[in-house]
């Protein structure tokens, strides 16, 4: 996964929604390492890709992370995300897209990351269609070699299938956690740039 931070808008868009994109997959796989979150500590608050939309919710994410420690996040992570069984909030498209984990969005999400030439590590516990499995997959449809797909129309796709659908109701789900801090500065995040993802796109069709 990325080790960049969105920074200024003095990147090209295209590296500048990659880098987001392998954030938010950091972000959301587990509580940031101490590294990850100094360096969100000391991120400029410019907005981070072109546009002033994304400024405020990003703001917002930076001054979370310099209100609280690396423990406190982490507790965080772990009541919202974590535990034994059923978490307080689910990580997984298919718990919002059919109520149940496992089922037929994550065998669609399957056949079509097959169809782009990807599989899940196979040391990775979580299945494809966590949230951190489909930023990273994004962030490789942006930032990748193989133009044949690592391109604008095989990002369209994948978004309007796998990412736009219900991540909203993650961030929906995460704000309204009572224990939810960083992770709901997070969330407002996230839903910004999905939005503003989703409005680049509708002007490509």
């Amino acid at each position: 996964m990325s080790d960049s931070l969105p920074t200024t808008s003095a990147l090209d868009e295209e590296t500048a929604r990659a880098e987001i994109y392998g954030l938010l997959s950091q972000l959301y796989y587990a509580p940031p390492p101490a590294e990850l979150l100094e360096a969100l500590r000391v991120a400029v608050t410019d907005a981070p890709a072109q546009g002033a939309y994304l400024e405020e919710p990003w703001r917002g994410v930076v001054a979370a992370a310099r209100e609280f420690d690396q423990k406190t996040i982490k507790d965080e992570y772990d009541a919202l995300f974590g535990g034994v069984g059923k978490p307080d909030v689910y990580l997984f498209g298919s718990h919002y897209l059919s109520d149940f984990l496992n089922e037929k969005p994550l065998a669609r999400l399957r056949d079509d990351l097959a169809a782009l030439g990807l599989a899940r590590d196979e040391t990775m516990p979580e299945t494809e269609d966590h949230i951190a499995y489909v930023c990273e997959v994004m962030r490789y449809l942006i930032a990748g070699d193989d133009v044949a797909v690592a391109n604008l129309s095989r990002q369209s796709e994948f978004f309007a299938a796998h990412v736009l659908p219900w991540v909203n109701s993650l961030c929906d789900a995460t704000s309204a956690h009572p224990k939810a801090r960083f992770y709901a500065a997070l969330a407002e995040f996230t839903r910004a740039f999905i939005s503003v993802e989703a409005q680049g796109f509708d002007m490509m069709s």
